[in-house]
């Protein structure tokens, strides 16, 4: 008895140590973790600061939630009914869909898909191009010294001063005379262009891209153009991300330019589409136009949601210096 009476204690002991070990391990890591007492925020601040951030996500989603609730109703459910819940019950919600989806189809002459598939083609190419010139730009003249660098540098800065419809009809006069009006090339050429994003690719070389780095791959033999594609292209991925992010939404958004420059309804990116549609003097079906407004915004959502990782990463590396 006395032997089994030892060898429980001896167990609970050890049990007791564990669990006592464990919980400091627990408090060590909260302790690293936490702030200083000094710099914890007040109880009424940790409120303020939820009430706030509340607000902005229903600010930010409520125009999705009710673009969802408006593409189900026909016009007169619009004006008659509830706006902030749908017309019928939720066995007949997907027949609603459909029955505006289809007058969507026909107002627009199956056109729709292809208006946003060219939204993608202008937004993409011109992300994807913009993004490479503003990095290269960036990089050259964050890491070289040559004749005319600050000059060239406040000339591009001096650009985003600009604002973009001044210089819409000196475009249209330039691309008139190239013949490329009525093109897709007429809208993917300036919005490949980005003061804004050749700034942010200047500030992400100066702190991402390390001298020595460079200075050892020279060294080695490596040429400039091997030292960019194989090294500084890696080292900003993430900026990169963040620029076409940028570049890709202000293509999408632009309006002015494909309409100025597009005559061919089979060329209009999705914005310029649905403006033409809701435009026809007997169109009154703004169920329909809420659904292609959501639908069209669909691709956006996707990307930002595919690729916050790198985007959030991208803005970080950015407001640090190294």
């Amino acid at each position: 008895m006395t032997t089994h009476n030892v060898s429980a204690a001896d167990k609970k002991l050890a049990r007791q140590k564990a669990h006592d070990r464990k919980k400091a391990e627990r408090i060590r890591e909260r302790a690293a973790h936490d702030l200083p007492k000094s710099m914890r925020p007040s109880k009424p601040i940790v409120v303020l600061t939820w009430i706030i951030l509340v607000f902005a996500f229903i600010y930010f989603l409520f125009p999705i939630y009710w673009a969802i609730i408006a593409s189900t109703k026909t016009p007169s459910e619009l004006v008659s009914t509830n706006g902030l819940w749908f017309s019928v019950g939720p066995g007949q919600i997907a027949q609603a869909v459909a029955k505006n989806y289809s007058t969507l189809l026909g107002w627009t002459q199956n056109r729709f898909w292809q208006w946003v598939l060219n939204s993608l083609i202008y937004s993409g190419v011109s992300a994807a191009v913009g993004t490479i010139v503003a990095v290269m730009a960036g990089y050259a003249t964050a890491k070289f010294d040559f004749r005319g660098k600050n000059l060239a540098i406040a000339v591009v800065m001096g650009c985003m001063l600009m604002p973009a419809a001044l210089l819409t009809i000196p475009q249209y006069s330039i691309f008139h005379s190239l013949h490329l009006t009525n093109t897709m090339l007429s809208v993917i050429i300036p919005c490949s262009v980005s003061p804004f994003g050749f700034f942010l690719g200047r500030v992400y070389a100066q702190n991402s891209v390390p001298n020595e780095l460079l200075e050892a791959a020279r060294i080695d033999g490596a040429g400039e153009a091997r030292i960019f594609f194989t090294m500084v292209l890696r080292l900003l991925s993430p900026a990169m991300v963040t620029i076409f992010l940028f570049l890709f939404v202000a293509a999408w958004n632009n309006f002015l330019l494909p309409l100025m420059m597009l005559t061919d309804e089979s060329l209009h990116p999705v914005t310029l589409g649905l403006y033409g549609m809701a435009s026809l003097a007997t169109f009154n079906d703004k169920g329909a136009l809420m659904m292609g407004a959501l639908l069209g915004v669909l691709p956006l959502i996707v990307l930002f949601l595919g690729l916050q990782r790198y985007w959030q990463s991208g803005l970080s590396a950015g407001s640090v210096k190294e």
